[in-house]
């Protein structure tokens, strides 16, 4: 993978002679205009089309039954364990409706769903939010607020309980952990991507410290997962889906049993480390 970007400066042409079109050239452009490319990219913006009206579409029906879900088992269930279960179904029956998207989770699923964990993910797309809901356990997610000011989408996240945070406030962010904090003691897990952002060029981000004290603090392990594949699934500034296999791997979990706030940093490049590994493996099993 290149990191780096190399500027090319062409040289001044003295007269109005265009220089001479190479054959690879040619064939590029030939390429980019033949009937089969044009047919391809109308096939992609009709089904984008399809995807997006499907994703409309499921929204506005599993608003009612969120709501329903969440007004019957509110007596009982203060971490609100089902009706974010159920919101996140929202991105199963999505894409099961996609022809462009075939998801998969792979590795070992927590043995008791009310166990709580920490779980950290690499950041390739937005739909890294949709793979990561096939995850077969419910998990509340720490969110920019944007994403929950939307409207139907907005109102199920706050009625699935999930954490919004306004970066760049330190006031926002100590809540945001009290708020996590206290999903954990409901006996929920939380969702943290510890890149902060989605990573643009593909390569694994630095891990921020707030999942790894977190952990400690309430002393229950940390689930590291590794996502694969998602970052063709949507362009940014772009509104046509792409073409993806995606992956969501459950990696064995780290104990934090023991450890104090001075583990932290130890902990965070371990998980960081974990992941790293992982897409690596990957990677190099979708290239053979």
């Amino acid at each position: 993978m290149v990191t780096g970007s190399l500027t090319c400066h062409a040289p001044s042409v003295s007269n109005d002679t265009e220089p001479p079109i190479s054959d690879d050239q040619t064939g590029a452009r030939l390429t980019a205009s033949s009937p089969r490319s044009i047919v391809e990219r109308i096939k992609i913006d009709i089904l984008s089309v399809w995807a997006w009206f499907i994703l409309g579409l499921v929204v506005a029906l599993w608003l009612p039954m969120v709501a329903v879900i969440r007004l019957v088992t509110a007596p009982f269930d203060k971490g609100r364990y089902y009706a974010g279960f159920m919101f996140r179904k929202l991105a199963v029956a999505h894409q099961m409706l996609n022809p462009l998207w075939k998801f998969e989770v792979t590795g070992t699923p927590p043995k008791d769903p009310r166990h709580p964990y920490v779980v950290c993910s690499n950041h390739e797309s937005f739909v890294d939010i949709l793979l990561l809901s096939h995850l077969p356990f419910e998990m509340k997610w720490l969110s920019k607020v944007e994403i929950t000011r939307i409207p139907v989408l907005g109102w199920m996240m706050k009625m699935a309980g999930d954490i919004p945070l306004t970066r760049g406030v330190g006031s926002s962010a100590m809540d945001a952990m009290a708020q996590c904090a206290d999903r954990l003691d409901k006996h929920v897990s939380v969702m943290i991507f510890p890149e902060g952002t989605r990573s643009f060029t593909g390569e694994l981000g630095k891990f921020k410290n707030g999942a790894f004290r977190l952990a400690i603090e309430k002393q229950v392990p940390i689930l590291p997962v590794a996502v694969c594949g998602t970052h063709t699934a949507l362009r940014k500034h772009n509104w046509r889906f792409g073409e993806c296999h995606a992956e969501a791997r459950m990696l064995a979990p780290i104990s934090t049993v023991g450890m104090t706030q001075k583990d932290y940093p130890q902990l965070r490049d371990q998980v960081r480390s974990i992941i790293a590994a992982e897409l690596e493996t990957m990677k190099s099993s979708r290239c053979r």
